[in-house]
């Protein structure tokens, strides 16, 4: 008989659950397209097989921060439309525009670069217009947006970009009830009426993130960008749990346990001795760190499941291990210790982590490094997406 054997670290990506949150978070904007967005690397899960996975599930445009993320999409064979928002100058504009990419200028310095990418490749540019009607970050301000619309136009008229789409990024959406979200919508709408007043034609506009497409109808228009919720991860505690929106987490991290060893009372563990064994206890040590991406910020206080009941970190966690006081329990080296999952095997979830940490969820994800394998599960299609 064959014994199973843990890897060192592990991250277990479900595609039937992205697959399922694709089409749970579809019904709640039925009139709308969706695009799946896999930005860094997935939110951490794996671009290339959650993209396919999104797409099989419906999705009919795949979003991503950068232009190299998009370009890696079309080499994968990713097909469809594909989208791009966060350009610096000199980026790849002629091999975007070659590969079909529709990629968002926010200023007049975007605009004059995809042209000369288009005129230079024989190509029409796809372009959408991003306005920043109060995030802040990236996008055209108001009173620059009559200038970057006419120079749009010209540049339509001359054959070297059409204009797909119109849109902007909520602040607070994640906030139910800021009041930054109905003036947010109100300048968005305005610039939307003065861009199509002037003979702007999109094919889309789109304003609603993750939250906002779980909770503001008004908002989802033409389009929604899922990002987190996708992945299912709630954008936030507040709004509510992936569970109060039919989401299932898609990651499950886990580690073999390195060692499992007899302390005496008062012995100390980890860099700086900040924890101190309360009394005669065992000690498990599970091979990952923040080398691997578990935060720091959670030393002493971060959950883990090991041998069906939680434990906390003890001590810092270190670049590539830290340890978990099992109480007298004596699991044997190797045994698996699940530090966040769905939830549904007692496991703590990725929300746990944040709160021990002290951040979002997001971040928990997102930052689960490259030296930890991706293992896919339930790869193969489980049904249409319509």
């Amino acid at each position: 008989m064959t014994e199973t054997v843990l890897p060192r670290v592990r991250a277990e990506i479900d595609l039937d659950a992205l697959r399922a949150n694709v089409r749970a978070l579809r019904a709640r904007a039925p009139h709308a397209a969706f695009m799946a967005v896999v930005k860094a690397d997935g939110y951490g899960h794996g671009m290339i097989p959650c993209a396919r996975a999104a797409v099989e599930a419906g999705a009919t445009w795949v979003g991503t921060a950068t232009p190299e993320e998009a370009l890696a999409l079309r080499a994968a064979g990713i097909g469809g439309r594909v989208m791009c928002w966060l350009w610096t100058p000199g980026g790849p504009w002629r091999e975007a525009v070659e590969a079909d990419v529709d990629v968002t200028v926010s200023g007049m310095w975007a605009l004059r670069e995809v042209t000369a990418a288009a005129r230079a490749a024989g190509r029409v540019a796809r372009v959408q217009l991003k306005a920043d009607t109060g995030l802040g970050r990236n996008g055209c301000m108001p009173d620059d947006w009559p200038e970057l619309v006419g120079e749009a136009l010209r540049a339509q008229e001359n054959g070297l970009v059409t204009v797909t789409g119109l849109w902007s990024h909520f602040a607070c959406a994640d906030e139910p009830g800021h009041p930054s979200i109905q003036g947010q919508m109100d300048v968005f709408r305005e610039m939307v009426a003065y861009a199509e007043g002037r003979g702007i034609r999109p094919e889309v506009r789109h304003i609603a993130n993750s939250p906002a497409t779980l909770t503001l109808p008004d908002t989802h228009l033409d389009l929604v960008r899922p990002g987190i919720a996708m992945y299912g991860v709630s954008p936030s505690p507040e709004i509510g749990t992936p569970q109060d929106f039919g989401l299932r987490p898609v990651m499950t991290v886990a580690a073999a346990l390195a060692s499992v060893k007899h302390a005496p009372a008062g012995h100390g563990v980890s860099y700086g001795h900040h924890y101190t064994t309360p009394g005669a206890t065992t000690l498990g040590l599970v091979p990952a760190g923040y080398g691997d991406g578990i935060p720091r910020h959670a030393s002493g206080s971060g959950p883990v499941l090991v041998d069906g009941k939680w434990r906390t970190v003890a001590g810092r966690i270190a670049m590539d291990q830290f340890v978990v006081d099992l109480g007298g329990d004596e699991p044997p080296a190797g045994s698996e210790a699940v530090l966040f999952g769905p939830g549904d095997r007692g496991e703590p979830t990725a929300e746990d982590w944040a709160r021990a940490a002290g951040t979002i969820a997001y971040e928990i994800v997102t930052r689960i490094g490259s030296r930890v394998p991706r293992v896919y599960v339930n790869e193969g299609s489980t049904g249409s997406g319509d």
